[in-house]
């Protein structure tokens, strides 16, 4: 199955920038956007609930303007991420928001994305949704979503322990649907690794923290241009989800990184942001192992520019070598 026909048209690299909670912002969607790959951001990085639409209306104005004035550009569409999780309390009100300003792709996570999927639906929006094995792709594809992305060993942030090539093949086997793949993906290369394997795009979130536009501290940016594979925890403390942190932000924490506690699940939430859950996130530091690859901290522009070139010359390297 080909990719829809907003995605095939509009963009300049095969790639969604991922949601990156509290650093995610419209300055570094519109910038991603701009120069050719999908922008994201949760919904819960506008705060408070009444943000949201000020941040669609900035968004969609904006790159409207732009593609109007640049008709020759690839101008890539825009996407909002909602936690269905139960304990998100904003969900109800901020799917009507993006019903309101017609999101063109909503990025669902923590649980089957029944509603997301309805809200989309009621004015011919997309539905990504974030799996990490085959049940829960299963489950995703029940609810009617319109693409899988595949959250891989590696990646930053809630991610799983799979391989990407034995979950991409495992899952193309009964499904031949959009996969988005994420897992230490930070160079041009690593996209056309992740379209070799089955995969129709990359999902790129560390390398888009460490950018002028990303709303994170300074010391999170450096620690990122500092660190290798090695730095990165993966571990369930944090919201009872499983994820990977900077190892230097647990340390600066107080916690001992390599005896950390498993947390009880049934007593974490998701939702809306109390003040516990803004502080993990504030205090520590998610990251994938791709952090090795990350030297610089530049406009978010530039990193795009950059990725296209490697993508170019890695394509070039392998005609070649006439594996193409």
């Amino acid at each position: 199955m080909s990719l829809p026909k907003i995605l095939q048209d509009n963009l300049r690299l095969p790639v969604i920038g991922s949601p990156l909670f509290i650093i995610s912002n419209p300055d570094l969607v519109i910038a991603q956007c701009k120069a050719g790959i999908v922008g994201s951001f949760p919904a819960l990085n506008a705060r408070p609930a009444e943000q949201l639409e000020v941040w669609l209306e900035r968004i969609t104005t904006e790159l409207a303007e732009y593609k109007a004035a640049n008709p020759d550009k690839k101008v890539a569409p825009f996407a909002v991420n909602q936690i269905v999780h139960h304990t998100n309390d904003r969900l109800e009100h901020d799917l009507e928001r993006c019903v309101k300003y017609k999101v063109p792709i909503m990025i669902t996570s923590l649980r089957a994305p029944d509603e997301a999927v309805a809200a989309a639906r009621s004015y011919g929006g997309l539905v990504f949704h974030d799996v990490i094995n085959v049940r829960h792709a299963e489950r995703a594809l029940e609810a009617g979503v319109d693409g899988l992305i595949l959250v891989c060993a590696g990646a930053g942030g809630h991610a799983g322990t799979y391989s990407p090539f034995a979950l991409v093949s495992e899952i193309r086997q009964f499904y031949d649907g959009p996969i988005v793949l994420a897992g230490a993906i930070t160079k041009g290369e690593h996209i056309l690794a992740a379209q070799a394997m089955g995969a129709d795009l990359a999902y790129i979130g560390t390398r888009f923290i460490a950018t002028a536009e990303a709303n994170a501290p300074q010391e999170y940016k450096q620690t990122i241009l500092e660190a290798s594979a090695k730095d990165i925890v993966y571990t369930n403390l944090f919201t009872g989800v499983h994820g990977n942190y900077l190892r230097q932000s647990i340390v600066k924490a107080g916690l001992d990184p390599d005896n950390l506690p498993t947390a009880d699940k049934s007593k974490m939430t998701f939702g809306s942001g109390g003040s516990s859950r803004s502080k993990v996130w504030r205090d520590i530091w998610g990251a994938g192992q791709g952090v090795g690859n990350i030297h610089d901290i530049l406009p978010a522009a530039e990193v795009i520019d950059r990725l296209a070139l490697e993508y170019q010359q890695a394509v070039e390297r392998l005609q070649a070598k006439r594996f193409f």
